[in-house]
């Protein structure tokens, strides 16, 4: 096996990558609710540090109050804000909501734009936010980069000593064949999300250890021997903990009793 990692090019890992999912997950979509552009747009800007999950909670009486950019325009952070209050930065995301909605109305014909610079001149609105923008919704050969593409891209050796997003973008598009520049991201995100997770990932699930090189580097012999010291560790911290607690629950009773 470490033979295999070491004559690996990247050209074959990034192949390898695009093989597994176009075979096993040919057509992957975002997982925020949205019926439109401008939907997307908003439940983008709100799930800056946010999950998926929370902003379609709270999304749909959000665009039931504010179905159109005109709407939204006429608003004010502070009404916006209670729709979102369980949202992460809910006070400067109402804010950013309203501004982006008036240059929607006002310079872009209430149309949420195509180009990437023109996107990202609204409030809130990142390269991050503009590349979901222009891939979803208009086919654009972008990726976005939130922490999941960051993380999984890294691990797995797509991308080599990329310490930002925009290196790791830049090298992603340098590799990736442009036709699935974004439904990759969805591969990444869907991929750092259920499986190849910030803490404690999946390998023992994920069908990709073969060319991974973070399980190339953490299934070493040495490695496992001291994860396994380290886990032996802590379970006799925990045991000795356990022990100390009877034996103070012990001195306490005593001491209970001996007053009465």
């Amino acid at each position: 096996m470490p033979l295999l990692y070491l004559r690996m090019l990247k050209t074959e890992r990034y192949q390898h990558f695009v093989d597994y999912f176009s075979k096993h997950q040919p057509k992957p979509v975002t997982e925020l609710h949205y019926d439109n552009p401008f939907q997307l747009l908003i439940s983008v800007i709100l799930s800056a540090q946010c999950t998926d999950k929370r902003i379609n909670q709270v999304t749909p009486a959000l665009f039931k109050r504010f179905p159109t950019p005109e709407s939204l325009a006429a608003s004010n952070a502070d009404e916006v804000f209670t729709f979102i209050r369980s949202v992460s930065y809910p006070n400067n995301k109402a804010k950013h909501l309203v501004g982006m909605a008036k240059m929607l109305v006002d310079d872009f014909a209430s149309q949420v734009p195509s180009d990437i610079n023109e996107l990202q001149k609204m409030p809130g609105v990142g390269r991050k936010t503009a590349n979901v923008i222009a891939s979803v919704i208009y086919d654009a050969p972008a990726i976005a980069v939130d922490t999941h593409v960051f993380r999984v891209s890294n691990r797995i050796g797509l991308t080599t000593r990329a310490t930002t997003p925009l290196a790791v973008e830049k090298q992603l598009v340098k590799y990736l064949p442009q036709d699935v520049l974004g439904v990759a991201h969805h591969w990444l995100i869907l991929h750092g999300r259920y499986i190849c997770v910030a803490r404690n990932p999946k390998c023992e699930i994920c069908p990709l250890t073969w060319f991974c090189k973070y399980y190339e580097q953490t299934h070493t012999e040495s490695y496992l021997q001291k994860a396994e010291a380290s886990e032996k560790k802590k379970a006799e911290q925990k045991s000795k903990k356990r022990r100390l607690d009877i034996i103070s629950k012990e001195f306490k009773k005593r001491s209970v009793d001996k007053d009465i």
